[in-house]
């Protein structure tokens, strides 16, 4: 399956106007969450932002600040990802520059592993949502109200029946939130 997942804001954002999202550190609870769900994954799909924001994990020592941060950069570096970019030339660690449009790098990646793989940025989850390839939404809804940004999901011209298959609040009062995909023509 794929899945999308990002932190958003109470109104649905990702990133504030200024593209800030220093309001989403996870505390220890939801970083073990993160931790367990990211470790299942058998790949990753992301665009230029996302990738650069996660390279520190492969790259920089002194985010093994402690046990879970080192187990958590163990997971990320092993993980294969695949980076949609029309700027970078080249990519670094367990990564390699998407070569092929969303759907065939979604299905190349899907036919490599038989584990979930995870589809991050809103961005190219854009394409990927209206290519009605995503099979699971996964929202982390934090307790702020930003009033603008960049937003969790694109307008979409065609409604999405979603069931909630799990809800859970951490100590933080992050609200965690899984969707599935309603089964349709075409929809396993």
């Amino acid at each position: 399956m794929l899945l999308y997942a990002m932190g958003v804001s109470v109104d649905g954002y990702v990133a504030d106007r200024d593209g800030d999202f220093s309001w989403s550190p996870p505390d220890d609870e939801l970083f073990g969450f993160h931790l367990s769900r990211v470790g299942s994954l058998g790949g990753y799909l992301l665009g230029r932002r996302l990738y650069e924001a996660m390279l520190p994990w492969e790259t920089d020592p002194a985010m093994r600040v402690d046990g879970a941060r080192a187990a958590f950069a163990d997971v990320w570096t092993a993980l294969p990802k695949v980076v949609f970019s029309r700027t970078l030339d080249s990519v670094q660690g367990n990564a390699r520059l998407a070569t092929g449009p969303v759907a065939e790098e979604v299905a190349a990646v899907l036919d490599g592993t038989d584990r979930d793989v995870e589809i991050g940025g809103p961005g190219l989850a854009s394409t990927a949502i209206g290519l009605g390839l995503v099979d699971e939404f996964r929202v982390f809804r934090y307790p702020v109200v930003v009033g603008g940004g960049t937003p969790y999901l694109p307008p979409v011209t065609d409604q999405v029946e979603l069931d909630l298959v799990e809800s859970r609040t951490f100590g933080s009062r992050v609200v965690y939130e899984r969707y599935r995909r309603v089964s349709g023509p075409g929809r396993g």
